[in-house]
């Protein structure tokens, strides 16, 4: 089996496991999970350097964080299924007392999960000062952070841009996932996020796209992104994803940003992920 096969069957049962998640509580954000599913199961199946023994600090491994935090189906998923927490777990998410709260918290304690994350716009920040963290103790692995592009309509998103310009924090790498949806609609009938690429070049980045359903695409711009960080500029990558991805009654709309599936979608849904390692 080839490593691109591999992850193509972990990223179908990830998806299986978003759709299973979401339509037992009726509730949570599948479109966004799908949409980076094939992103999050090349990073924690192939990219990066991770310990399922989990300890808060992340010292020499690298670290992630979620910032939109609202796609936890998919994280959760990727955590279990990468050995953070029993897989049969998944099956709390979102009901009471569960450890896998509808956007991921740190009060649980639930392996995997470094900051409380859901209130958009945060994450770069937290993820700039684990960075330093790293730089002042020598650690010379990686943290990356994946945020929404609806998510950088918020403010201080671009104080954490600047920030991380003006004091070359290349030890972390941020990705957006650039699907145009957001939870009223498309981004540019929202509020328009113009030339994407161009704005994150102005405020002195390094700027890297990538198809986020193509694992050669992924793994190869991801190390791309490593090797960019020498260049003393830190380094985005826009991630081009379809919202809902793998099920095709959710493809490319805003309209399952937040709703779950009713028991006839989610047998149609599941009918197009084929069963790969077992379900819950």
């Amino acid at each position: 089996m080839t490593e691109t096969t591999k992850l193509k069957n972990i990223a179908s049962q990830v998806r299986r496991d978003i759709i299973r998640q979401t339509h037992a509580v009726s509730s949570g954000h599948p479109g966004g999970s799908l949409g980076c599913t094939d992103f999050l199961t090349a990073m924690y199946f192939h990219i990066m350097d991770h310990n399922p023994d989990f300890k808060m600090e992340g010292k020499n491994e690298d670290v992630f964080f979620l910032s939109n935090g609202h796609i936890s189906p998919v994280f959760y998923s990727v955590l279990a299924r990468s050995g953070y927490f029993p897989i049969e777990e998944l099956a709390t998410f979102r009901k009471l007392n569960s450890r896998l709260q509808g956007h991921p918290a740190t009060h649980e304690k639930l392996p995997g999960i470094r900051v409380a994350s859901g209130s958009l716009g945060q994450g770069i920040s937290v993820a700039l000062g684990t960075a330093l963290s790293k730089r002042l103790y020598k650690d010379d692995k990686f943290v990356y952070v994946l945020t929404g592009d609806g998510e950088l309509q918020e403010g201080q998103v671009w104080e954490a841009i600047m920030f991380a310009a003006h004091h070359k924090v290349t030890n972390m790498i941020a990705i957006v996932d650039w699907n145009g949806q957001q939870i009223d609609g498309p981004n540019d009938e929202v509020m328009s996020l113009g030339d994407l690429p161009g704005k994150w070049e102005s405020f002195g980045w390094n700027v890297l796209t990538m198809d986020g359903h193509n694992f050669e695409d992924i793994i190869s711009t991801m190390q791309t992104a490593k090797e960019k960080s020498v260049e003393g500029k830190p380094v985005v990558v826009l991630m081009k994803t379809d919202m809902g991805k793998g099920v095709d009654f959710m493809e490319g709309t805003h309209a399952w940003h937040g709703k779950a599936p009713n028991d006839e979608q989610k047998e149609i849904a599941l009918a197009q992920l084929e069963e790969t390692l077992g379900d819950y």
